[in-house]
């Protein structure tokens, strides 16, 4: 929410292959695992927690009927009840069987009996919640195994089964609910208490996976000793089995443990992240794997390259790919002012709240951050949609400024920001309204997004606009949605006065960011008049060229401009998605309420006054 640190979370579980073997064990993983996902998060009491199931089945197929009864029975009436979790809500697929003719020969493909679980509660505390992300403080930290498969160890209907066309005989299964409702437990307490550093679910291709997924989303090497847990080391890597994996201050491991031990589940140190950048796993004094991180993490990748390559920019696909082997030093912020200090405060107390149309048109979702964010600076946001100014219902002289919001107008269609504008262009009392509120010196506008795009196909109505390029489709031929480095740079805009040389991430959404200029002296003469006010930078903070760190394919990193006089500013990022610093995927720790881009909102109530 804008106003409070409480929030929602969805998971979900998925235990479909399963199935094939013992469908009232693939029940309960589905939602063993959906539990295990979202309880990384600050969620308190389980019955909190609310499920949606998704049922499909070939109904009237041999056995498939008995299987779907003993499965729904299996969840609804031994597993839920036992948990204290309720299913309020779901559907169904029962003709999940196709047949054809193929010549003579009569042909059928039937589909395994699955479950699909959306787990779905309320947070209480959204700044609580843990990511796989390992925190690379090496000695100083301890990774540990919670095993809620007891040991068992089953490698039924697992990726490592798979991939060697087998399924196994005995699938893994929640054994004992009270086990399942332990772990929830002690996690939440340990959430509360804020030990846990970082957190994976145990599920798809097992300990092995879990592990190195961690290692890829902190980028740090990983020492694993397996001693103490069970010699068969492929079972133990690689059965699928409920279960998670933490990262631990060192001194907090014995605690954790007993707290585990407590509710009868086992947990198990398994060793620390290392600056070497390698997987290195062994058991009992045997060295069992040793491989570089990138490489692993290359083969992790490569499915995905190779499908994107044929799909996307081929191009932009393998600069992404190539950033894997490439050191990054990851995100980083400097500003040059104090995000906390409130600019605006003395209007704000003089008790006056001016005007701000946040303007939208079919399709725009961003304008509650939006009108959020001024509404903290001190302004009264006013929510005026286009239907508004054709049918007069609202002028644009009753405002002292204007911000045209992003989102998906008209469905994100290909232009849409230039149909929007032509709503205007061609309405001669629109077009009147607009250029005489452009024109006067004492008000402001902002265009994001859909919004930029929108405001740069107006730029023959706002004055010192001229050089304003047009934004087309990302050069990726994707809609991109990253949380990318941005640096401010030096220009006349009054929303980013007091900015500039400043560096943080901020959120990106959109599939036609491009900046397109009619030639390179356009460019040029852009540049000349310091009206960039934006700039994408790489993580090494320089200027981005490449794709993904400049995810649209803009030249010289160009991601937001503004007019002469400073007064109209367009950007493509989001900043009202990142206003307060708990909505930002990452941020510095020292942060407090408000992100770096509070600013910018502050800034334009000082210009108003």
């Amino acid at each position: 929410t804008y106003d409070s640190f409480a929030g929602e979370a969805m998971a979900m579980g998925e235990r479909t292959p399963l199935a094939l073997i013992d469908g009232p064990a693939s029940g309960r993983m589905a939602i063993g695992e959906a539990i295990t996902n979202i309880c990384a998060t600050q969620i308190g009491d389980i019955k909190d927690i609310k499920l949606s199931a998704n049922w499909m089945s070939a109904a009237g197929s041999e056995g498939e009927d008995e299987k779907l009864y003993r499965t729904v029975e299996a969840v609804g009436m031994d597993l839920c009840p036992k948990l204290g979790i309720t299913v309020p809500v779901g559907k169904d697929s029962m003709s999940m069987r196709t047949a054809w003719q193929d010549k003579d020969e009569e042909k059928s493909v039937t589909a395994p009996m699955s479950l699909i679980i959306t787990a779905f509660s309320p947070v209480l505390d959204v700044r609580k919640t843990l990511t796989p992300e390992l925190r690379e403080q090496s000695d100083e930290t301890q990774l540990v195994l919670i095993d809620l498969g007891g040991g068992a160890n089953r490698l039924g209907g697992s990726i490592l089964a798979q991939v060697y066309s087998q399924m196994g005989s005995q699938a893994p299964d929640v054994d004992d609910a009270e086990v399942l409702k332990g772990f929830f437990t002690v996690m939440q307490s340990l959430i509360e208490q804020e030990v846990v550093l970082a957190y994976h679910d145990r599920s798809d291709g097992g300990l092995f996976v879990t592990l190195t997924e961690m290692a890829f989303a902190g980028r740090t090497g990983l020492t694993i000793d397996l001693s103490g847990l069970d010699r068969d080391w492929l079972a133990t890597l690689f059965n699928e089995e409920l279960g998670a994996v933490i990262q631990l201050s060192k001194d907090k491991v014995a605690g954790v443990i007993e707290q585990f031990a407590a509710v009868g589940i086992s947990a198990h140190p398994l060793g620390t992240t290392n600056k070497a950048d390698t997987i290195d796993i062994s058991g009992e004094g045997e060295l069992l794997f040793s491989q570089p991180r990138a490489e692993l993490q290359e083969h992790w990748s490569r499915t995905s390259y190779q499908v994107a390559s044929r799909r996307d920019n081929a191009d932009c696909v393998q600069e992404e790919f190539a950033r894997i082997s490439e050191y990054d030093p990851g995100l980083s912020v400097n500003l040059n002012y104090d995000p906390s200090e409130d600019i605006c405060a003395p209007y704000i107390k003089s008790g006056v709240k001016p005007k701000v149309a946040i303007l939208r048109e079919q399709g725009v979702n961003s304008h509650l951050e939006m009108a959020a964010a001024f509404d903290r600076a001190g302004f009264s946001a006013i929510d005026v949609h286009m239907s508004d100014l054709l049918a007069e219902r609202q002028s644009l002289q009753n405002f002292s400024g204007l911000v045209a919001c992003g989102g998906f107008s008209y469905g994100d269609v290909l232009g849409a920001g230039e149909g929007w504008a032509k709503t205007i262009l061609f309405n001669n009392q629109l077009r009147d309204q607009f250029e005489q509120f452009f024109h006067r010196p004492e008000i402001f506008s902002l265009g994001v997004c859909n919004g930029c795009q929108m405001l740069s196909n107006l730029k023959t109505l706002i004055p010192g606009a001229e050089l304003w390029p047009r934004f087309v489709r990302n050069l990726s031929e994707q809609f991109e949605a990253r949380f990318s480095l941005v640096r401010v740079e030096d220009s006349p805009s009054i929303l980013m006065r007091g900015m500039a040389g400043s560096y943080m991430p901020i959120a990106v959404s959109h599939g036609e960011g491009r900046a397109e200029f009619a030639d390179s002296g356009a460019l040029s003469n852009l540049q000349q008049s310091n009206q960039i006010a934006l700039r994408y930078l790489e993580n090494n903070l320089q200027v981005a060229s490449k794709y993904p760190a400049n995810p649209n394919g803009s030249p010289d990193g160009i991601t937001g401009v503004t007019t002469a006089d400073g007064r109209a500013t367009l950007m493509m990022p989001h900043p009202e998605r990142v206003f307060r610093t708990v909505l930002n995927s990452w941020h510095p720790e020292d942060w407090g309420e408000d992100s770096g881009w509070m600013r910018l909102f502050r800034n334009a109530r000082v210009f108003v006054d």
